[in-house]
């Protein structure tokens, strides 16, 4: 059974094989690869085979994948790269920094010395009613 693709996306071309790209897993789902604009030496991008615009919008079994394969690409960077950390992320949307609308994991690596800032800026805590949302949230869940 042939996976969606989306004819426009650079993801999709990279599975495909139309555009090169720096390989350092694959199998019937995933492919990942080395981020032509790392972050840190060894970033890499996770993604689907098959063409999600982010990852609430993937099948559970596939996200469940994807994390594995970083979950691992993960260890390997700590024990063979020598990484000290590392920062597992995906955005959705161009608000919350998603470029290429194709879901995907940043693996990350981070050494002691390598400059890069990954923060959260902390909101005054008055600024929320923390009940309300946890409520808001839980009867979402709920349904």
């Amino acid at each position: 059974m042939a996976k969606h693709t989306e004819d426009n996306c650079v993801f999709c071309k990279i599975v495909k094989g139309e555009i090169s790209s720096y390989k350092v897993y694959e199998d019937d789902d995933i492919y990942a690869f080395l981020d032509i604009s790392p972050a840190s030496k060894g970033h890499v991008l996770v993604t689907t085979k098959e063409h999600f615009q982010n990852f609430l919008m993937v099948p559970r079994d596939l996200v469940e994948k994807a994390f594995m394969v970083a979950q691992k690409i993960g260890q390997v960077q700590m024990s063979l790269l020598g990484a000290e950390g590392v920062n597992v992320l995906t955005n959705v949307n161009e608000v919350a920094g998603q470029s290429v609308m194709h879901f995907h994991i940043h693996v990350i690596p981070r050494y002691r010395d390598d400059s890069l800032e990954i923060g959260f800026k902390p909101k005054m805590i008055q600024k929320y009613d923390l009940p309300v949302l946890a409520e808001q949230l839980h009867k979402g869940l709920s349904k």
